[in-house]
């Protein structure tokens, strides 16, 4: 990335990663940012106390001369990963969750059936438990889902939100974010970032009012901590910010501690990540046990270069021989890990259908024969050889025998 998501920073994204959310450690005194535990903060008098309470409550910021109050309100160290994530995607705020389902529900109670829009268009391929949540109308939400192309169509009077996934999950789709956004007309756009990370995506500079991150996935990189976030407008930040106090679904400090730990790698990661995935995604073109290969920029999609700054690191693969041999190379990697989640910089492998998707409606789901590939930072060769193996040992006809309750 030649410059930071901010046009009026003359910093670097790199530079922006490591010292975001820091700037006042040198007052402090201290080198790293400090962990706060704290569950409760002292009130300087009743009144005071109080103002402090009704400002947090409706989703403002700690008053100068007031108090945090409670740390379902408002946390310090959370704080410092929010300002530091919405300043790589060029936003004015982020709200951190506990995950990112957490995330989304708050989206979604946001701006719909509190606000009295309780219809939305999701865009599919989604992440399977967005499409679960939409589809089970757990939250008073009435969906519809569509392609890319019919977001105009599906928006009604009372819709309050469109989805998006970009790439989406698990077959790496892209959408246009502009033209979703043009579609959308005054309805506001989510675009989930998850794949893509602000490294190589920053859906608000492309007018979307909401980009969210599982950041479970790349922006933690290790595996080690579970939370989601937000980024998205001061006004937007305010509406999400009482939702997460009234459902308890604040981030804990220190997974907002580890989280703000791993952006200063980020661009690293993703970057080494990135490179190895395009190099295997276009080997796994010619291995005969593969019958398609999904991976951004694979065929010049044109989205890659100008939306996207390159292809990212997951890969989809179609096998020829189906659900058997889906089933098999899952079970057959010895570096890779079978495991759900991804982004982490150990590789991983999964069964979308069965696992992540299951819960999405039979027509909407991903194929049986298709795995998901997560690619982490182990050498490239390894990995190559280790999907050689798997893939030479696994059936080269599908006997379409349904498994696991997918098809």
């Amino acid at each position: 990335m030649d410059r930071a998501p901010h046009p009026e920073n003359v910093h670097r994204f790199e530079t922006l990663a490591v010292h975001g959310g820091r700037d006042d450690l040198t007052t402090l005194g201290v080198h790293a940012p400090p962990l706060d535990l704290s569950s409760t903060y002292p009130l300087p008098d009743v009144q005071r106390g109080g103002d402090s309470y009704e400002t947090l409550a409706g989703g403002g910021r700690p008053p100068a001369d007031g108090s945090a109050v409670y740390a379902r309100l408002w946390n310090p160290t959370v704080a410092r990963f929010e300002d530091a994530l919405a300043l790589l995607e060029g936003a004015e705020a982020a709200v951190a969750f506990s995950s990112g389902m957490a995330a989304v529900t708050a989206a979604l109670l946001s701006h719909t059936t509190s606000v009295g829009r309780p219809h939305v268009v999701a865009v599919r391929p989604l992440y399977g438990g967005t499409d679960h949540l939409l589809a089970t109308g757990l939250l008073g939400t009435d969906v519809t889902y569509c392609t890319a192309d019919e977001i105009a169509r599906a928006v009604r009077g009372d819709t309050g939100l469109v989805i998006v996934e970009t790439p989406a999950n698990p077959t790496m789709e892209l959408v246009d974010i502009e033209r979703a956004v043009a579609q959308a007309g005054s309805v506001p756009v989510l675009v989930d970032n998850t794949f893509a990370t602000p490294v190589l995506q920053n859906p608000i500079a492309h007018g979307a009012a909401m980009s969210l991150h599982s950041a479970t996935k790349y922006l933690g990189g290790h595996g080690d901590v579970i939370g989601g976030v937000i980024a998205c407008s001061e006004e937007t930040a305010e509406a999400l910010r009482p939702v997460r106090a009234i459902t308890g679904a604040v981030l804990h400090p220190l997974a907002a501690y580890l989280l703000h730990r791993g952006l200063p790698t980020l661009a690293l990661r993703v970057r080494a990540q990135q490179a190895s995935a395009e190099r295997i995604a276009r080997w796994l073109t010619e291995d005969p046990a593969v019958a398609e290969v999904f991976y951004p920029g694979l065929t010049g999609d044109p989205l890659v270069g100008s939306q996207m700054r390159g292809g990212g690191a997951m890969i989809a693969v179609r096998l020829r021989g189906g659900y058997e041999a889906a089933a098999h190379v899952a079970g057959a990697t010895r570096v890779f890990g079978h495991a759900v989640s991804l982004g982490g910089v150990d590789s991983l492998v999964q069964h979308p259908a069965a696992l992540t998707h299951r819960p999405v409606a039979p027509s909407a789901r991903p194929g049986a024969d298709i795995l998901r590939l997560s690619i982490g930072l182990e050498h490239i060769d390894d990995l190559i050889a280790d999907l050689a193996q798997a893939l030479a040992s696994a059936p080269q006809e599908s006997t379409a025998v349904t498994r696991a309750g997918v098809r």
